[in-house]
């Protein structure tokens, strides 16, 4: 007991000391957290040897890792995902999955031989992206809520549902009949319908009674976690499968964001606890590893782009939005780790499979990140080259819509995001004549799928190309906005923008936008007729908020602004 204790103090203190010099080196928390469990494990430094250990340790990151993902699972969202999200998931996990399985078994993995199902555990392996890494280098590059980035959390969501079935089919892989998948499916139903009427009638009964004690929450939700484990253990799932159940039931349920926030730093202890433990099961790569994890590496690399690119191509999403999901999704997931891991402790994936595995996470971890932040400058260049080679992007369509039409307009709209859309509704609904003098440019498929079913003109095009904007009638319009800030635009900036249209039409009126106060007077000397500065009309807006409140003339003031929100027809809501 006294050496357990001294091993999980070696090893929260290792990760901290490589933790920091990972974050001071701009490289992924967990990579540190493997390179600490590494050095520290009978490869390395051999501090911590006792099997024991290391098996705990990893079996109690595990379980609680996996509550965690299950309680940042909303099943609203995979309710709610839209067509072109179901379809590239299914394309994207199931072709990976598959193509996958097929490629390793080719390679003289096992399937099924002697008990080792290597090249399917690699398949799934392969089919799974890393949401930790993904959403925090969207997060950091604002593109989280563009079309490419809602697409990628899209999949990322449904790749969690994939990997909840494949952990429920994966203690019956050793008997793969028929009545056996059936009597796993029926213990399966029995564990998430007990858990989701446990937590839809009775925990929100406790839980309300506990909710200002922060220290009563974690315990019961850790409870629960393992309550539910237990559960699955008693049904012969595995406590894996019990604990992310346990998890997503939770999100379900009206404490979840609270629960949550009260157990973050539990989480981030547990997965430290668990990357440290799996990083000591590493062991010194042979050549035959470092050549299996190299071929992961590429599978995944290429298996990205031969799943995700054509189906979102074909749903019309254009040539760019179909490329930076497949650039984004580059990576396997600590979820790939966690099933490898489980597989390892059944018997079922040799250690050195294992070991493959995670040096190819490491691998990848670094080399996605390092496209993920150029993946706009990737993608441009990629768009060209499609285009010489034949494939046509959205502007065809455009084309083909307004063959037969005068392409000029008097006002210009460079870029489209939600300053535009609610710009474009106030015109619709004060200022319907001038839609038809109107020309919107934006590379965004949806915004230009609806403004064409709109009978808006728009131009499908990159506005940090030259030729996109002379496409538009740039040099003959008579107003030009940019209203897109700066923190969002690709490849250009509302001064660069403003420069540009100056030089080839000196007497447009050119409106552009600042982020800041200090590009305001850098705007008017690029150019600019106006710029305009939406933190001014917030603050003039809560100074009227707040007016109104201590007159007592709140009320009023909602009712005045009630009518602006009924029936808007935004093309981005």
């Amino acid at each position: 007991m006294h050496e357990l204790i001294r091993d999980l103090a070696l090893s929260i203190l290792m990760a901290w000391l490589v933790g920091v010099g990972a974050h001071l080196l701009r490289q992924p928390l967990l990579l540190a957290y493997l390179m600490a469990g590494f050095a520290l494990g009978p490869s390395g430094l051999r501090w911590v040897r006792s099997p024991e250990s290391i098996t705990t340790i990893a079996e109690l990151g595990l379980i609680f890792m996996l509550f965690m993902i299950g309680l940042e699972i909303d099943l609203k969202k995979i309710v709610r995902t839209g067509k072109v999200i179901l379809i590239a998931a299914g394309a994207q996990i199931l072709g990976c999955y598959v193509l996958g399985t097929i490629f390793f078994l080719a390679m003289g993995m096992p399937f099924g031989r002697g008990g080792n199902w290597d090249a399917l555990y690699l398949g799934a392996g392969v089919a799974l992206s890393s949401t930790v890494i993904i959403v925090k280098v969207l997060y950091d590059k604002r593109e989280l809520d563009t079309v490419p980035g809602r697409i990628t959390l899209g999949v990322l969501v449904l790749q969690d549902l994939f990997a909840i079935l494949f952990l429920a089919v994966q203690p019956s892989l050793d008997d793969l009949q028929f009545t056996v998948l059936l009597i796993s499916a029926g213990r399966v139903a029995v564990l998430i319908a007990a858990t989701l009427l446990i937590s839809r009638f009775v925990l929100p009964f406790f839980f309300h009674r506990i909710a200002r004690l922060s220290e009563l929450v974690i315990v019961g939700a850790l409870a629960w976690c393992f309550f539910v484990a237990e559960l699955a253990e008693f049904l012969r799932l595995s406590r894996e499968m019990g604990a992310l159940i346990a998890g997503v039931s939770l999100s379900t349920f009206p404490y979840a964001l609270d629960v949550t926030a009260k157990v973050t730093a539990l989480r981030d202890f547990f997965i430290t606890l668990f990357f440290v433990a799996l990083g000591m099961t590493i062991a010194l790569p042979t050549d035959a590893t470092i050549g299996l994890a190299l071929l992961i590496v590429i599978f995944t690399m290429v298996s990205r782009w031969v799943t995700v690119f054509p189906p979102l191509y074909f749903l019309d999403q254009g040539l760019r939005a179909s490329i930076l999901p497949a650039i984004n999704l580059g990576q396997i997931s600590e979820f790939s780790l966690v099933l490898v891991q489980v597989g390892k402790q059944a018997g079922q994936i040799s250690p050195q499979v294992a070991s493959a595995e995670t040096f190819a996470f490491v691998l990848l971890a670094v080399l996605s990140t390092f496209l993920m932040m150029r993946s706009d400058l990737i993608s441009r260049g990629t768009v060209a080259g499609l285009k010489r080679i034949g494939l046509r992007d959205l502007d065809h369509l455009e084309a083909d819509a307004d063959s037969d039409k005068d392409g000029k307009r008097r006002i210009v709209l460079l870029g489209f995001y939600r300053a535009a859309s609610s710009f474009l509704s106030e015109l619709e609904r004060r200022h319907a004549a001038l839609l038809g003098q109107l020309c919107v440019v934006d590379f965004n498929p949806q915004v230009f799928h609806t403004l064409q079913s709109r009978d808006v003109k728009v131009i499908y095009g990159d506005i940090a190309h030259s030729e996109t904007l002379s496409h538009a009638g740039i040099t003959e319009a008579e107003i030009v906005i940019s209203s897109v800030p700066d923190a969002l635009l690709k490849g250009t900036s509302n001064e660069k923008l403003v420069r540009y249209v100056r030089a080839v039409n000196p007497n447009a009126k050119i409106v552009a936008t600042a982020d800041v106060f200090m590009q305001i007077e850098e705007l008017y000397a690029a150019g600019a007729d106006y710029v305009t500065v939406a933190r001014l009309a917030e603050a003039n807006e809560l100074i009227e908020v707040v007016t109104a409140a201590d007159d007592g003339l709140l009320s009023q003031l909602r009712s005045r602004m009630e009518p602006r929100l009924r029936d808007r027809r935004e093309v981005l809501p």
